[in-house]
């Protein structure tokens, strides 16, 4: 049913771009051609959470928990490794407010963006400010940066055929990311989340990493990884402003069919919006086939 949903919001979308490149082309409208647009957005606000639904504003890592539910009837975060080592800061983060993106779609309920911010020392993140109006990916630090499995799983989905775009991290580049959503939503979950990689960790959970970097894949479909193992890079393709790793857990494989689960990161928690996190690198014979 939320496949269903989802796809039918977007042949709306489609619908409603064709009534206005009409008007454009043909001077040819009508009086209605505004219903798609309306009934798209109604579907997408439709496409709910699913059952997941978990107390908001965690910051710090709890017990251990790994599935079920609480006495109040959310269910509980599930633990996992972090999918990154350095220091980090959170964006649109669950611990803030759910759902963290704005919409419950593809699975986005609980999901996080994180973005690569050394100590002072190290190569330093670009100010988001009215120029230079978009940057190479370079001038990142995340940029590169191993992406890794939370947990010992099973390589679902592997794509890294997208390009990395320049930053869209200037307030005129964020006004043309909102149009360039729209067209992106046209195509589908894999115009949003580019270059991704999805683990099946068992007992109907599933870790999403979005827009990685192009070319930079170290596993294939069907590959069993292990907690720590290099999965790819850090990049900035599909719907994204800048360098960054965008995590989230769900119960379906499909984004399309997906809603979103909470997580948890062993000994750091969810780290809400504007903290730093650092998870320090692990010794060789702990990284596994991290590069």
């Amino acid at each position: 049913m939320r496949k269903a949903t989802s796809v039918l919001a977007r042949y709306f979308l489609w619908l409603f771009v064709a009534l206005v490149l009409a008007r454009l082309v043909f001077d040819y409208a009508l009086p209605w051609d505004w219903v798609p647009l309306v009934l798209s957005v109604l579907l997408t606000l439709v496409r709910g959470p699913g059952a997941a639904k978990t107390p908001r504003g965690r910051t710090s890592a709890g017990p251990e928990t790994t599935s079920g539910e609480g006495a109040d009837g959310a269910r509980l975060p599930v633990e996992v490794e972090s999918p990154v080592r350095g220091r980090w800061v959170a964006l649109n983060s669950p611990a803030d407010k759910t759902p963290s993106h704005g919409t419950h779609a593809y699975g986005q309920t609980f999901a996080i963006d994180i973005v690569a911010d050394p100590e002072e020392g190290g190569q330093q993140r670009p100010a988001f400010g009215w120029w230079p109006l978009s940057r190479g990916n370079g001038d990142f630090p995340a940029f590169g940066a191993p992406v890794l499995a939370v947990g010992d799983a099973t390589v679902v989905h592997a794509s890294d055929h997208r390009r990395d775009h320049r930053s869209r991290n200037s307030y005129p580049a964020l006004l043309y990311l909102v149009f360039e959503a729209l067209f992106r939503e046209l195509g589908g979950p894999g115009q949003i989340v580019g270059n991704h990689v999805v683990l099946d960790l068992g007992d109907g959970r599933y870790a999403l990493y979005a827009h990685l970097r192009r070319g930079s894949l170290a596993v294939r479909e069907g590959e069993r990884v292990t907690a720590g193992q290099l999965l790819a890079r850090c990049g900035n393709s599909g719907n994204s402003t800048e360098p960054h790793v965008h995590f989230q857990l769900m119960d379906h494989h499909d984004l399309e069919a997906a809603s979103g689960l909470p997580f948890t990161w062993r000994g750091i928690g969810v780290p809400a919006n504007g903290a730093h996190f650092t998870e320090a690198p692990r010794t060789s014979a702990d990284a596994g086939g991290q590069a």
